[in-house]
Parts: structure tokens; C-alpha cells; sequence
């Protein structure tokens, strides 16, 4: 049976009521284009291989990271309706859009109101840590804080997986594509949640490895990667050692 069980709640704490970041088209009278810049971008179908890729089970704990309008919040759940979901954001108007689509689809789902480095979870508590095109809004501090927070949440055993930008192709044969200096993401000029400057490596696929890697994760590695108009997309993942 649908259900909606759709809440919002504000994780801030009062030092972060002022803490700056910009909204999903950089300008808050920009916002209800979003959802129409990512449609038209084919992020839909990145989302549907991510929520693939992740393995998420019905009844698993997951955690969206950067999730602005929910879309891949709500893509997990038309895959996994019973799926525990929660979004995580800065913006709160791009997380009110997000809360009314949820219960116009009918289904369960919580959104929460701050930070990356700040993840609304107890100890060993996910299942699940998910993200799609949001680590490379932050700076190396920020990226490395999400990471150590992320492996504190997710309980042993459990996997995080990001989608972002991502640099060289990894595999054998594949065409070299440069470190992306030479060429612009249209992305990388869309919202920066965190409010900080973008690091000049974030977004590359052996960097979230790294992240992932330094901050304790097993086995992190590329898992998949797509070429899209916005440039090179790779799906990097991880799991927490269960020792």
C-alpha cells in the first residue's frame, strides 16, 4: 500500500544558519528549472544505473547525499519501495520541491536539512551512502570530511557509492581524455551546496578512490563510468570493512 510518510526536518545547528552555499541553478529564482536542466541532461538514467550499481535491498537504511530535488532519493524508491530513504541537502528549497514530490508519488521518505561532513545518522546505522553529482561541489577539507563521517555511518559491511565527474578512463584501451582542464562541465557550474570553491581535483575517479580509501573503505574502485554531453561520468564504490 502507497504511503506518505514524507517528512522534513532541519538539521542545522544555529553557527550553521549562516553557513553559505549556492542554490541548484545558482540563483534561487532559477531553482524550478532544475528539474528540467537534469531531464534534459539524461541524469534519470545515471540515477538508474547508480541505484543499480549501489545493490540497495527493501527494508536497507540509505542515505542521499547532496540530494537536492530528490531525484535520486526517489528513483531508490521506485526500484526499492520498501527501501528506508533519506535525502540530505542544504537547501531547503530545493528540499520543499523534493517533499512535494514525494507525496505526489505516494511514497515514504525523509529529507533533512544540512551537511555533507554532518551526516543525520547514528554509529553504524546505513546501509547504504549514496550521492550523485554533488562531492565535486566540495573542497578537498569538505570531501574528506563527508568520506570520514560517511565510513562512521555506514554500519560494517555496508557500501557507499558516488556518482560524479570523473577524469582519465581507467580501463585499458579506453580513450584518453586529458584531467579535464581543457574542457568545461556544464554542472560544474550549477549549484556548489556547500557553498565552498570547487577543489581542481575533486570529480576526478582515481581522487574518490583515494578519498574513499584514505578515510578506511575497502575495495574502492570504479565500477562503472558513462560519456555524456557534460563530460566523463564515473560510478566509484566501497565498502566498509566488516572488522
Amino acid at each position: 500500500m502507497a504511503t506518505t510518510d514524507v517528512r522534513f526536518l532541519d538539521q542545522r545547528t544555529p553557527q550553521e544558519r549562516d553557513r553559505p552555499f549556492l542554490p541548484g541553478m545558482r540563483k534561487t529564482w532559477l531553482l524550478p528549472l532544475y528539474d528540467v536542466f537534469t531531464r534534459l541532461a539524461g541524469v534519470r538514467a545515471l540515477h538508474e544505473r547508480l541505484a543499480e550499481l549501489a545493490g540497495i535491498e527493501s527494508g536497507q537504511a540509505v542515505l542521499d547525499v547532496g540530494c537536492g530535488t530528490a531525484n535520486l532519493s526517489l528513483t531508490v524508491l521506485a526500484a526499492r519501495p520498501g527501501a528506508r530513504v533519506t535525502g540530505l541537502d542544504p537547501d531547503g528549497d530545493a528540499l520543499r520541491r523534493g517533499v512535494r514530490k514525494a507525496r505526489r508519488r505516494g511514497v515514504a521518505l525523509t529529507l533533512v536539512q544540512g551537511y555533507a561532513d554532518r551526516i543525520p545518522a547514528e554509529d553504524a546505522s546505513l546501509d547504504h551512502v549514496i550521492s550523485s553529482l554533488a562531492l565535486h561541489h566540495l573542497d578537498d577539507a569538505g570531501r574528506v570530511a563527508f568520506a570520514r563521517d560517511a565510513f562512521r555511518a555506514l554500519r560494517p559491511g555496508g557500501r557507499i557509492t558516488i556518482l560524479d565527474f570523473g577524469g582519465p578512463a581507467s580501463d585499458a584501451g579506453a580513450p584518453a581524455h586529458g584531467h579535464g582542464h581543457g574542457r568545461a562541465h556544464p554542472f560544474r557550474h550549477l549549484p556548489r551546496r556547500h557553498g565552498v570553491a570547487q577543489s581542481p581535483i575533486a570529480g576526478h575517479d582515481d581522487t574518490n578512490v583515494a578519498l574513499l580509501t584514505d578515510a578506511g573503505f575497502g575495495d574502492a574502485r570504479e565500477v562503472g563510468h558513462a560519456e555524456r554531453r557534460l563530460g566523463r561520468i564515473t560510478f566509484v564504490q566501497a565498502t566498509r570493512p566488516s572488522s
